[in-house]
């Protein structure tokens, strides 16, 4: 078992983003991948941090803002509202990592070239130790790249630059 941080951050992993016409990218190897992950912090007694988008697509209580069903949330997890690719942006991130003296973070989720990527850069800014396994985040294809090749060419970035990738 990798090493693990001092809280779990899993970003946008909702209906509406893993089912847009079709299933996101590794659904299925992703889930397993964080809950898996989940097990681990929770067995360590560790901070997990869920994050949930709101928009005019992921309305607030509608099916599409829920979390996946497959994904091992349970009611009593502490859950960040955002509206903002940038899980820090006007929400009470921060504070809540600063209240429970948090330094390192491993990050997974959806979307890696939005929310995953905008998050990533501003916590490493801030300052915190970030982790993320190797393909712990996903994305749909799109006009330029396969979501293969997305999500291999953020991590080539994010590696010894923003995160520890670890494989």
């Amino acid at each position: 078992m990798p090493k693990l941080s001092d809280a779990l951050l899993i970003i946008d992993l909702q209906k509406g983003v893993c089912f847009d016409g079709k299933t996101i990218d590794h659904f299925s190897e992703l889930m397993a991948l964080v809950n898996q992950r989940i097990t681990y912090y929770r067995e360590q007694n560790k901070v997990i941090l869920f994050v949930q988008h709101c928009d005019e697509d992921l309305v607030p209580q509608s099916p599409a803002w829920e979390f996946v069903e497959e994904l091992d949330y349970q009611e009593h997890d502490l859950t960040i509202q955002k509206t903002h690719a940038n899980s820090f942006y006007q929400t009470n991130l921060q504070e809540l990592l600063q209240q429970k003296h948090i330094n390192s973070l491993e990050i997974c989720g959806a979307q890696t070239q939005f929310c995953i990527d905008t998050t990533v850069k501003f916590a490493h800014g801030l300052g915190y130790r970030l982790t993320m396994l190797k393909n712990g985040s996903t994305t749909f294809d799109n006009d330029f790249l396969s979501a293969k090749e997305t999500i291999a060419f953020y991590e080539t970035i994010w590696d010894r630059r923003f995160l520890q990738l670890i494989q």
